[in-house]
């Protein structure tokens, strides 16, 4: 006989809440909801109805985006009263109207503002690799890529704006998908920088990930660089594999502080994309991976202390102390500070668009290095996002996808990278990738 949604859903909440004390991946569980639509969904099930591609599918949600009757917290002791959001954030909506069922909001780094995936407030995610030694999961998406890694849930949502879909997958184990700016609504997000957010799913496979993405992609009046944007079915070429494509990838002295066993493996993905008659060539990136860093710290930090400047600037408000730290880097920036950011950006994004035109994808490691333990974190090192923030910057597309397991058992990741609205290729490059790789172990 086969199991039904509701008996699935309650096994996964078990399950989760039995975990959540080894891994703290979860703010808030959901049983009530998860299984009265569960229920509902069995109900349909039985009369041969479909709500849609994600009938049954449990999914975790970050806690900036708002769930209908659930307090969004983003991690934050200055939202310990937060009163229960009204409706739906619009890829909420987009996953119920599909047949999803909400089983949980997963934490966070405070306000999405971290790439190691800390938070002294609350309490921080630990990563499901190591459970003898408190590891990082990454950030800001922390919570998510623990709940996922650790396969509690098929699938969450996260958010990137400099990495934080794309780390945690990286050092959980799992697939993320940064999306394109513009491609999927974030009207109900808790905002960090609307130059630089987007929210993209976390999954245990690529396949899944495309699946959610055609399912929350859309356009929405709620959130204008949604308007007149093209799109396409992530699904439809998924299986064209990668023959004939040319990807570019970053050369070795590009990578600073790459890690012999990240640095292995990613020699490792680029024989497996060769094998499969992909044209791999070495090209560095017209700037430096740091100077696009520093150049999009800029710029989010701009935009972070413009929506929080209140509570940063208020000694007594309990925001954390790194948090502050982050947003009162912007406290001075002026408006022409910030017309001068955006101009350079516009001539960035040219020179790279005209120096990659005979290019489909860049690869690269999505981190520098795997999981690092909790006790070892310094707040003021932000190499863990050296890899991932140029692509936030230049306004491009990326998927992480697991490579293998280092020596020490930790995840490695591959980064692909393509130009805005490709998304569907970059899963495509890594769709052929993860079937050709095989199990991770």
């Amino acid at each position: 006989m086969t199991e039904t949604t509701a008996a699935r859903t309650e096994a996964t909440l078990t399950q989760c809440a039995e975990q959540n004390g080894d891994l703290f991946a979860f703010a808030e569980l959901l049983p009530e909801t998860a299984l009265a639509t569960a229920r509902y969904l069995d109900e349909m099930q039985a009369n041969d109805v479909s709500l849609g591609p994600l009938h049954g599918c449990q999914i975790g949600v970050k806690d900036i985006i708002d769930v209908a009757g659930v307090p969004t917290r983003a991690g934050s002791l200055t939202r310990s009263d937060q009163a229960p959001a009204e409706r739906d954030a619009f890829v909420v909506a987009r996953l119920r109207g599909a047949g999803a069922v909400l089983a949980a909001k997963t934490n966070t780094v405070e306000f999405a503002l971290g790439g190691w995936g800390t938070n002294a407030n609350i309490g921080s995610p630990r990563n499901p690799w190591n459970r003898d030694v408190p590891h990082t999961c990454g950030g800001s998406s922390s919570g998510s890529g623990a709940a996922v890694g650790a396969g509690l849930l098929p699938a969450a949502l996260g958010s990137d704006t400099g990495g934080s879909v794309r780390i945690p997958a990286s050092l959980c184990g799992c697939v993320g998908l940064k999306t394109s700016i513009g491609l999927v609504s974030r009207a109900g997000v808790v905002p960090l920088s609307d130059t630089l957010d987007t929210v993209g799913p976390l999954t245990q496979n690529v396949r899944l990930a495309a699946e959610i993405l055609n399912v929350i992609q859309g356009e929405d009046r709620a959130d204008p660089t949604t308007i007149d944007i093209p799109r396409q079915d992530p699904l439809a070429g998924l299986e064209r594999g990668v023959s004939g494509l040319s990807i570019a990838a970053l050369p070795l002295d590009m990578l600073s502080g790459v890690k012999p066993e990240v640095a292995s493996a990613f020699a490792k993905a680029k024989d497996i994309l060769a094998g499969l008659g992909a044209r791999i060539q070495d090209a560095p990136l017209p700037l430096s991976l740091e100077e696009y860093q520093a150049r999009t710290t800029k710029l989010s930090a701009g935009d972070s202390y413009s929506f929080h400047h209140l509570m940063a600037d208020d000694a007594a408000c309990p925001i954390n102390d790194t948090t502050r730290k982050r947003m009162l880097v912007a406290r001075d920036l002026t408006t022409k500070d910030r017309v001068t950011l955006l101009r350079e950006r516009a001539a960035a994004i040219r020179d790279f668009h005209a120096h990659f035109d005979r290019h489909d994808a860049i690869i690269l490691p999505t981190t520098p290095t795997t999981a690092i333990p909790l006790s070892e974190v310094d707040e003021d090192n932000y190499t863990i996002s050296l890899y991932t923030r140029f692509a936030n910057y230049l306004e491009l597309a990326g998927v992480s996808v697991p490579i293998d397991l280092s020596p020490a058992g930790l995840p490695t990741s591959l980064q692909i990278v393509v130009r805005r609205f490709d998304d569907p290729l970059a899963l495509r490059i890594a769709h052929a990738f993860e079937t050709a790789r095989g199990k991770l172990s």
